[in-house]
């Protein structure tokens, strides 16, 4: 599933983005598969024993696929038994773009990761994607979800950097 910026343009506002991330589930023998889709020399590909040994991690396997000639980038993160990946990809959301159909992370998981990487990195572009995604997506959003998903991860003090975001307490909806 399409998350990270890509997702929070298509919930919300238009940006510049030299990437997209991706959460995937790779089970035994996909691995071979995936480095079979991007063929040398048109991408790199980690080698397989990499991806392999990204793919037998609990949590946080992650490996890039780079296109050669635009140097564009796809993060790829490894659902693994992360639960919150596990929530996401149960909720995922087909969209039709340019004729291909798009598997897209519910915006409630691409909020939660913006606050988490807020967070983090404490750049304030996440804070805007979120802001955008509310606007333009509110209607998508099941407040109720999105209020424990961020209670559960302790992001309250984030929320509430958000330009425009709903007032929001601990056990009530967003």
């Amino acid at each position: 599933m399409v998350t990270g910026a890509v997702a929070a343009i298509a919930y919300g506002e238009p940006r510049m983005t030299n990437d997209v991330d991706l959460v995937i589930r790779l089970e035994a023998g996909d691995a071979a598969r995936l480095v079979w889709a991007f063929p040398e020399p048109a991408y790199y590909v980690p080698p397989l024993e990499v991806i392999e040994e990204e793919r037998q991690r609990a949590r946080h396997g992650h490996f890039n696929i780079i296109h050669h000639d635009s140097a564009l980038r796809a993060d790829v993160y490894l659902a693994g038994d992360d639960p919150l990946h596990g929530w996401a990809m149960e909720r995922r959301r087909k969209e039709t773009v340019s004729g291909d159909a798009i598997w897209f992370a519910p915006p409630e998981y691409v909020i939660v990761r913006k606050l988490e990487y807020f967070r983090d990195g404490a750049s304030d572009r996440h804070l805007r994607d979120i802001a955008g995604i509310l606007r333009v997506s509110e209607d998508l959003i099941h407040g109720d979800e999105l209020g424990r998903l961020i209670a559960e991860r302790g992001l309250e003090e984030f929320w509430r950097r958000v330009p425009g975001a709903p007032g929001w307490d601990a056990g009530t909806s967003v």
